[in-house]
């Protein structure tokens, strides 16, 4: 698979063109509603839960709750938070949507788990994935010493948003036929420049050494775009972005 100035420029003026600003996001949405019942609000509040399960379960999980009751806390929760008027606690000065949803679990575990084990198992009907199993393997994977709910939340957060990232890159590179050129460019994301193997994954493309640097560097470059994008769906102005990415590499780091 080669690649030519003029099929990297194709894709360049895809990627412009599915750039977004920073106007309106979904948590913005949320807090315009002002605990208000709307279809707009609620919408964004669902894409925003989507991202947050896994990380509110490994919080559950640390605080002591087995699998299956974890599994019904955090079920509950998120009915809860997407079917009655929970919103009207999000406001302004709670800034970031991930700060507002884990003091409002927290509030949710200290008062009212009690009447979430009574109900029966996957009685919920709401609109977030379930997968206890995946779910359950991450938080096998967490340190096993005195680090804190808070803390692994935080990295379960960052961890799964970086998921998000990979698999959004990935469907933009699908939807411009350049699927295998993503594969074999992903694991740079990862590595120090000084360690790639440019060579190596030239002779994979079928392409010079040259197109596939000039190629890793635009994927890096839109892997921070899309990041910044990603995170910024989750704050109330664009001023927090960058605390919030100083956030996500600290929890990644600790």
């Amino acid at each position: 698979m080669s690649t030519n100035p003029s099929s990297a420029s194709q894709w360049e003026a895809g990627v412009e063109a599915r750039r977004p600003a920073f106007v309106t996001t979904h948590w913005s949405v949320v807090l315009a509603a002002g605990g208000a019942d709307t279809t707009s609000s609620r919408d964004a509040l669902a894409r925003l839960c989507q991202t947050y399960w896994h990380p509110l379960y490994a919080y559950v999980r640390r605080v002591g709750h087995s699998p299956h009751d974890a599994q019904d806390l955090t079920q509950e929760f998120f009915a809860r938070l997407l079917e009655k008027n929970f919103l009207t606690g999000a406001d302004e000065s709670r800034g970031r949507f991930r700060s507002f949803l884990l003091a409002s679990l927290k509030h949710f575990l200290a008062n009212e788990w009690d009447k979430a084990r009574a109900q029966k198992r996957g009685g919920a009907q709401i609109p977030i994935s379930i997968d206890l199993a995946s779910a359950e393997t991450s938080c096998q994977w967490e340190p096993a010493d005195s680090t804190t709910a808070e803390k692994i939340f935080e990295r379960r957060w960052a961890l799964t948003l970086l998921d998000g990232v990979l698999r959004r890159l990935r469907e933009e590179y699908v939807q411009d036929g350049k699927e295998n050129l993503f594969e074999q460019l992903k694991p740079t994301l990862t590595e120090a420049s000084r360690t790639v193997r440019y060579a190596e994954i030239a002779v994979r493309l079928d392409t010079s050494e040259g197109s596939v640097k000039v190629a890793v560097h635009r994927l890096r470059q839109r892997y921070r775009e899309v990041l910044r994008a990603e995170i910024a769906e989750t704050v109330a102005t664009p001023a927090e972005v960058e605390d919030e990415l100083r956030n996500l590499f600290a929890a990644l780091s600790g």
